[in-house]
């Protein structure tokens, strides 16, 4: 599989699952939905006052889980946070973002916004069929 193919399945299913820890040591899953995945890195954005923002400012070591028709896409490395109100901006206009018109306007968003980008990850996928194989690991 190449890291093409697995970004091509990451847009496809966007949710992803991503796990932190915390500063006591005690592990965090949730469902994000990401903005996108490409060269550039796997980009996807929270709220300042959310847990999972402090976790990321503290620990910025992650892992992330895809699934996509029977594939599940793994990905470990480090969240970055990104200034970029260009990006900010790029991602309240996008049409799969219509959401966030609810939580006020732009000026309002970019106040409380923060996005992350994960680049340079290691990746594997999984399926049942190859699930005692050793894995295989993909640079994003």
């Amino acid at each position: 599989m190449t890291r093409e193919e697995l970004f091509e399945m990451m847009n496809a299913s966007p949710v992803m699952h991503l796990a932190t820890v915390d500063q006591n040591g005690q592990p965090h899953v949730r469902g994000i939905l990401m903005y996108k995945a490409d060269t550039d890195g796997i980009i996807f954005h929270t709220g300042a006052m959310k847990e999972l923002h402090q976790q990321l400012q503290a620990n910025p070591k992650a892992e992330v889980c895809f699934n996509h028709k029977g594939v599940q896409i793994r990905v470990d490395g480090n969240f970055e946070l990104v200034e970029d109100d260009a990006l900010v901006e790029e991602i309240y206009k996008h049409p799969s973002r219509q959401f966030m018109r609810n939580w006020g306007s732009l000026e309002q968003i970019k106040t409380f916004l923060k996005v992350y980008r994960m680049k340079g990850g290691k990746a594997h996928a999984w399926t049942l069929a190859d699930n005692f194989a050793p894995k295989e690991y993909i640079n994003l």
